[in-house]
């Protein structure tokens, strides 16, 4: 039988093995690796391959090493060890195990899109402070970055030449109506949405400037009877039969059940971005911070202009 081959090895198949043994089954081991159990399972059959040795024995209890297994796993360990440190030791010099994230944004991105961004930025760097500052107007963010409060901010596109930007998502504007309301079609005309009482934002929010810009350009001008802050309270009025609404689609997550929703007679949608002040000296933690948004967000990738290159769905 031929020698194993060190260069054919894998660092996914010494942590599926890891992780197998600390887990005691494939599944679980699965979703401490946040990955799907067919995966963990080639990844061991294939390194058995190459070892020519049987590292684990299956049964209805789950999995558990065999004796050549067991000698196996501390060098597998200390690999994973190795690994680490030699990683810690990098960022250290890159200045990445301390420092500072600071982050504007409105209420729909802090919400839905930045805690699992900062989730894994946070197991990469669990030194570097994030801070975020939730503002109800993008030209609040804006503001932030150009007086220095903030490093990254998450703002409509396309805006000033003096921000880098990247696209996010374009996240389309969506009609609710009441469970008591009547069966519509799935697009509802202007008509129809005039007969019932509009319940918005105040005209001084971001969003609902932006969202009577995009009206205007189709030549409507809605009369809401109630002005409201917060998102969830005009949820909540909807659910109760006070009124309709129209919200951007983020925005309205988690949509309380019996809602209907329908869409607007046309098309109409925000472009959510990133940007970074252009002039900025950003710090090694921001930079990482932006890689780690943009390998969740393949998109924004594609850097400034802002250009449509994909749009993630609602």
């Amino acid at each position: 039988m031929a020698k194993a081959d060190p260069q054919r090895l894998k660092l996914s198949q010494l942590r599926a093995l890891v992780a197998i043994a600390d887990q005691g089954s494939f599944s679980d081991a699965a979703l401490h690796l946040d990955l799907s159990q067919s995966a963990v399972s080639h990844a061991i059959a294939t390194l058995e391959e190459e070892l020519g040795v049987l590292l684990l024995s299956r049964g209805r209890q789950g999995a558990v090493l065999t004796p050549v297994g067991e000698q196996i796993i501390e060098e597998a360990r200390q690999v994973l060890r190795s690994l680490h440190n030699l990683c810690h030791k990098a960022d250290r010099a890159k200045g990445l195990e301390t420092g500072e994230v600071r982050i504007a944004a409105f209420r729909s991105v802090a919400t839905h899109i930045l805690p699992e961004v900062i989730r894994q930025f946070r197991q990469q760097f669990p030194g570097v402070a994030i801070t975020i500052d939730e503002k109800i107007h993008y030209e609040m963010v804006e503001s932030d970055l150009r007086q220095g409060r903030a490093d990254v901010g998450f703002t409509y596109l396309p805006t000033q030449d003096e921000f880098d930007q990247w696209e996010l998502l374009r996240d389309r504007y969506i009609v609710l109506l009441p469970p008591t309301a009547a069966p519509l079609p799935q697009a509802l005309s202007w008509t129809e949405l005039a007969n019932y009482p509009l319940i918005l934002t105040p005209t001084d929010d971001g969003d609902r400037q932006h969202l009577d810009r995009l009206l205007h350009r189709c030549g409507q001008q809605l009369q809401p009877a109630y002005a409201v802050r917060e998102d969830s309270t005009i949820l909540s009025m909807v659910e109760r039969g006070l009124g309709a609404t129209i919200m951007a689609a983020l925005a309205a997550e988690p949509i309380p059940a019996g809602l209907q929703v329908a869409e607007l007679p046309q098309p109409l949608e925000r472009v959510i971005g990133v940007i970074v002040l252009r002039k900025a000296l950003l710090p090694p933690p921001v930079f990482a911070f932006l890689e780690r948004l943009k390998s969740n967000w393949p998109q924004a990738r594609s850097g400034p202009p802002a250009q449509v290159l994909a749009t993630k769905k609602s």
